[in-house]
């Protein structure tokens, strides 16, 4: 693996490629990728990611597994307080748990861990919304749905690293860690000429050292400030108390996480997209 971890360095280093870190709005950094232009004005993805031929030593980094969630705490801004809290100690690490100075911005993105037949909707509703999201993919994922990968590059969305296998990264070695998140950054790129930037850990689960890792393979860690209970397709929540959760709970720089095999999901996005336009939000790419 470490084999060709070094070659991809060789190869990312030689074009002079560089990282951006994005925890902040109006952040822009170059796009490399080879993309189709979009027919909806969406903007396109952040910079190519550098991978270092020589890594730092992680072994003085904290190792214990964390897992992530907001939380049901909340400033006068409606913005879960551990969002605040881990942003300032973990930022450093390029990781981003609610996007700062960012006034009446909201950010989707979406968890796809299998095909359940809706994201060709949530798609046609982004479009029609002229609503740019990151779609989170494993390897499995885009392996097996090349047409769906293509129309999120195409209508100008971002396709964000979620591994290769979607294991626990704090559970795994450095090496595997970085094999994890560059053999699917090879397979994106190789079949898709397309180049990730951003990475959310599986489960929510991490690290200070793996976070470490992210950054020094040129990625940013996207982490959330909005999720709920979407997940379980065989309990899947209401519409409508779902919609209203999701609005309620907006807030500046709102990171949304959502699952896109969830029936609900798909059947409140356009109404959600409305109302939280009508409240006075816009919705922006992860990066620029």
């Amino acid at each position: 693996m470490m084999k060709n971890y070094k070659k991809i360095a060789i190869q990312l280093v030689a074009v002079g490629l560089a990282s951006t870190i994005l925890t902040g709005c109006g952040t822009k950094g170059k796009d490399s990728s080879s993309q189709t232009s979009s027919k909806v004005p969406l903007p396109s993805t952040s910079s190519s990611p550098v991978i270092n031929a020589v890594s730092p030593t992680f072994g003085n980094l904290d190792t214990k597994k964390q897992g992530w969630g907001q939380g049901v705490q909340f400033d006068e801004q409606n913005i879960p307080i551990s969002c605040t809290t881990f942003q300032e100690k973990y930022g450093k690490y390029n990781a981003v748990f609610v996007k700062q100075n960012c006034e009446n911005q909201i950010f989707l993105t979406f968890d796809e861990g299998y095909e359940n037949g809706y994201t060709s909707k949530i798609l046609d509703v982004l479009k029609e919304k002229q609503v740019p999201a990151v779609f989170f993919v494993t390897y499995d994922y885009a392996s097996k749905n090349p047409d769906l990968i293509q129309r999120m590059i195409d209508e100008g969305h971002i396709v964000g690293n979620h591994s290769y296998s979607h294991p626990s990264m704090p559970e795994i070695s450095v090496e595997k860690q970085q094999e994890e998140i560059t053999k699917l950054h090879d397979y994106i790129k190789q079949e898709f000429s397309y180049t990730m930037t951003l990475f959310r850990p599986p489960k929510g689960e991490f690290s200070e050292q793996s976070l470490a890792v992210a950054k020094e393979l040129g990625y940013e860690t996207v982490f959330w400030s909005f999720a709920y209970s979407d997940w379980n397709v065989d309990k899947q929540p209401d519409p409508s108390e779902a919609l209203k959760k999701t609005v309620d709970r907006a807030h500046n720089g709102a990171v949304y996480l959502l699952h896109a095999v969830s029936k609900t999901n798909t059947e409140i996005l356009g109404n959600m997209i409305d109302q939280l336009q009508q409240e006075g939000y816009n919705f922006q790419p992860m990066a620029e």
